[in-house]
């Protein structure tokens, strides 16, 4: 049965969805068993998306009930804006140094931008619940999950949409900008476009259970199997492929990658645990963080190399400074 969800996994049409399990999902984290590395500090209830500013040196951290988006300063942990959403985002993107934060409302159907450090909020009409957004060359790249489509943005406007596999679930820029690897988490597989003509360049597996996907911005891709336990590595060339399946139990889920320094941050939703490997088509490890409970998100500060861990039962953003923790 595998097998030949592999060989139509790697076929060059979308099936039908019911022939497909559902999505994966973030494990159910247990309570805590060890201390969680670094510093925690209070943000608000359930936080999920976070991504870090090296220019303003803010973390935007998505939040539930209200929804809203805190705006924490990455040095000091203080939140030092909270600005109002149309819904609770999941995932969050960011349009490059300097902002603004990309922010897809699945419930809303629309994609919000909000600027930094004033938190302005620019809102786009898009598919059916957007559940991540990349920005790669002129352009930003909204995952519509349920329209199984991408909607492109240009200056704030829908400007095209790109039919993309089942659920789209994940968006990352890659080639030096020139394509975007998209992860479609029903189907389970990758898909490379070409930014400026939205032509498909590529199309690969993605294991049992993929959800997110970074890149080195160049030629490595990297996808958290979520279901399978792994890392899975591609090389975008001579074509689009799977070269590697480095294992990582316990629903690896969150991922982040700092590539002025070639480190890789990958959370273990099972384990309260953050991995910490070394860019490249043969990752290999560096260290292992104890977490808060539930870290599904995470993000780094390239300027600084600062990594931002959530916790989501506890309502904390953790900052960890990889360098100086302890090694597990």
């Amino acid at each position: 049965a595998l097998l030949a969800l592999l060989a139509l996994l790697a076929g060059c049409g979308s099936a039908p969805r019911d022939e497909f399990p559902p999505a994966a999902e973030p494990a159910s984290s247990p309570p805590l068993t060890a201390t969680p590395d670094g510093r925690l500090v209070p943000v608000g209830f359930k936080p999920e998306g976070a991504v870090a500013d090296p220019r303003t040196g803010l973390v935007a951290v998505g939040l539930r009930s209200p929804d809203e988006l805190a705006l924490v300063n990455g040095t000091t942990g203080k939140v030092e804006r909270r600005v109002p959403l149309d819904a609770a985002p999941r995932h969050l993107g960011i349009a490059g140094a300097g902002g603004p934060v990309l922010v897809p409302a699945e419930d809303a159907d629309a994609l919000l931008q909000v600027a930094l450090p004033g938190g302005a909020v620019t809102r786009t009409r898009t598919g059916r619940e957007p559940h991540d957004a990349a920005a790669a060359g002129e352009r930003v790249f909204v995952a519509d999950e349920f329209a199984h489509r991408l909607t492109v943005l240009e200056d704030g406007k829908p400007v095209t949409t790109i039919k993309t596999a089942l659920q789209p679930g994940g968006v990352t820029p890659l080639d030096n900008g020139r394509q975007v690897a998209v992860v479609s988490v029903r189907e389970r597989v990758v898909e490379t476009f070409d930014v400026a003509s939205g032509k498909r360049t590529g199309r690969a597996p993605a294991g049992v259970g993929p959800t997110h996907a970074v890149s080195n911005g160049d030629n490595y891709l990297f996808v958290t199997d979520t279901t399978g336990g792994a890392l899975l590595v591609y090389h975008l060339r001579p074509e689009l492929e799977l070269i590697r399946r480095y294992p990582l139990p316990g629903s690896p889920y969150g991922i982040a990658i700092d590539n002025r320094r070639q480190r890789m941050y990958i959370s273990q939703t099972a384990l309260n645990q953050l991995t910490e490997l070394i860019v490249g088509g043969r990752p290999s490890l560096v260290r292992r963080f104890a977490t808060a409970q539930q870290p599904n998100t995470v993000a780094v500060d390239e300027s600084s190399g600062r990594v931002f861990v959530t916790g989501k039962v506890d309502g904390v953003l953790q900052l960890l400074d990889p360098g100086r923790e302890r090694a597990r």
